[in-house]
């Protein structure tokens, strides 16, 4: 007979042992290493805003919506247009990794900023 709490035993057995991370935790550094290696910083910044939209602003526009982290992976991942203050529109550089965590991490560190 399978147990109804063995999902959530083995998640807590998971990040226990350093392997899963809590919904809500992030590595700032990571996410920061994350975003060097992809030349996020090219485009955009804490606080201030260079051809993209600060991360302030972003982290306002999404912060507390169900699919906000989704949203944003979405958006660095798929190409999809990015709207640049002289008017002209180019598709958003796609981050290279071959790692989800990296980029659910990168997306949680920017809803975290305020």
């Amino acid at each position: 007979m399978k147990h109804r709490s063995t999902p959530l035993i083995l998640f807590t057995a998971l990040v226990g042992l350093g392997l899963a991370t809590p919904v809500g935790a992030f590595d700032a550094d990571a996410a920061k290493a994350t975003a060097r290696q992809n030349n996020c910083f090219k485009c955009h910044a804490v606080g201030k805003s260079k051809d993209g939209p600060d991360w302030l602003k972003i982290a306002a526009k999404y912060r507390g919506k169900p699919d906000a982290v989704e949203r944003i992976i979405f958006h660095i991942t798929s190409g999809e247009l990015a709207k640049f203050p002289d008017g002209h529109q180019e598709e958003h550089k796609i981050a290279k990794t071959s790692d989800p965590a990296e980029l659910q991490n990168l997306a949680e560190w920017i809803l975290s900023l305020e």
